[in-house]
């Protein structure tokens, strides 16, 4: 919601921002960006026009496209993360109010709530809600080796010879490792991985050493768009064993601690799935395409007599709680931390491990291309055949709406020397069988 004055700026308005998991927006992170996003909106409306949102014209929105885009650098409203608030205004995100009182400086407040200050710039027709000017965001990926060296000191607690680190009490090191790796080898989205049932990969009476193709319901991925994402098959077995051995463990203490009675309003469902529905405890049944994460993260399944007896989602906590995106976001940050303590210049969070996932996949998907298909005659047919299905194959596995987003990924396969080294071998010994021929 938008505050004015400690009262709502607007019901309608709030009323937007309440329909918009509704419509496909349920990603706390999106949430947040529409909030900052008509903030800025609605300031500049406010301080520049003498509108509310509801009256603002086709030249209202010229205007702000002007002072957005066009006005000189460090004075125009950018599409930048971070929004400008006044003494007036206050965002709630989460229920939780953010408010600046600043009369003689303005307060930036970006995605994570940090807040720093700078001078005031003027602009035409007074507007207190600009932004610093736009930059390009760049996509930031890690090597496969500091990968490993941030799974396996980072996460894992070891040393880096690969010893036990004395006095270790890191007892979620395998989980930690086991979730990191699912994100590297499937390009999973941070909220997609957390809220996956243990259910969908367990995969009982799944023939050893076959990958398992894992489809990801609507209301679960970005968009509503739903995707199939590839599990390897060595992941699975590991999975299997965590299930086995650490979830178990996490369940019983769940179930010693009644820790149900914790969660905010638990769903306790009889685990029968057939026809894709769930059926409720207290009669009823739910559709399990229409889940959202967080609904998701409430489900409590119940023994035959209706004990609530665990989760449903496969990442549990020491005591048998849901891990929360957030705190997977809190593990890879100290995971960072650790990495530097011992001399390695590592910063990984989980986003950066989709995008490793993204280039390394596309170079490696190249690479196979120009190995196995002959090459063309056509220019374009060129083109497509060498470039288009790899990043056809990355959109599908990575859920982008359209190929231009996965476009970028392009730009940075130059990075791995590895690959490219490999690619233009394999190219050159092409070009030489041709001009054999």
């Amino acid at each position: 919601m938008i505050l004015r004055d400690g009262a709502l700026y607007d019901p309608d308005l709030d009323r937007f921002f309440r329909n918009l998991p509704l419509n496909g927006v349920r990603s706390h992170h999106s949430l947040r960006a529409y909030g900052y996003d008509v903030l800025v909106w609605v300031r500049f409306l406010s301080e520049a026009c003498a509108k509310t949102v509801w009256q603002a014209g086709r030249h209202d929105v010229l205007a702000y496209h002007r002072v957005r885009r066009r006005a000189e650098v460090g004075q125009r409203i950018s599409a930048a993360p971070g929004i400008v608030t006044s003494p007036a205004s206050t965002v709630c995100i989460d229920g939780e109010p953010r408010k600046v009182s600043s009369r003689k400086r303005r307060s930036r407040i970006g995605p994570s709530g940090g807040r720093g200050y700078a001078g005031r710039a003027r602009i035409a027709a007074r507007n207190d809600a600009y932004e610093p000017a736009v930059r390009r965001a760049d996509v930031s990926f890690v090597t496969l080796g500091d990968y490993r060296r941030f799974r396996d000191v980072g996460l894992r607690g070891l040393l880096p010879d690969g010893g036990t680190r004395p006095g270790a009490r890191d007892r979620n090191g395998i989980r930690n490792a086991l979730f990191s790796d699912l994100l590297v080898t499937t390009g999973l989205r941070l909220e997609e991985a957390s809220f996956l049932f243990a259910s969908d990969l367990a995969v009982v009476g799944q023939p050893p050493g076959r990958q398992v193709w894992l489809e990801l319901p609507d209301a679960l991925t970005k968009g509503d768009r739903g995707r199939q994402i590839l599990v390897p098959a060595r992941l699975l077995e590991q999975v299997r064993a965590y299930i086995a051995v650490e979830r178990s463990n996490a369940v019983a203490k769940f179930q010693r601690r009644s820790g149900w009675q914790s969660l905010d309003r638990p769903i306790l469902v009889h685990w029968e799935r057939s026809n894709s529905r769930l059926r409720l405890r207290d009669g009823g049944d739910i559709a399990l395409d229409l889940l959202s994460p967080e609904e998701r993260g409430r489900i409590i399944v119940c023994n035959d007599d209706g004990t609530p007896s665990e989760p449903a989602v496969l990442w549990l906590s020491e005591v048998g709680l849901p891990v929360q995106p957030n705190s997977w976001e809190v593990i890879f940050a100290r995971a960072s931390a650790r990495c530097r303590s011992f001399g390695f210049d590592v910063s990984i969070s989980p986003h950066q491990i989709r995008h490793s996932f993204a280039v390394h996949m596309l170079a490696m998907l190249i690479q196979h291309r120009l190995r196995d298909a002959a090459l063309p005659a056509g220019p374009m047919e060129g083109y497509r055949q060498v470039l288009g299905d790899p990043l056809q194959q990355v959109q599908r596995l990575l859920g982008h709406a359209s190929l231009a987003t996965t476009y970028i990924y392009l730009d940075h396969i130059a990075t791995r020397a590895d690959t490219v080294d490999a690619a233009v071998e394999e190219l050159l010994a092409l070009l030489q069988s041709e001009t054999s021929l």
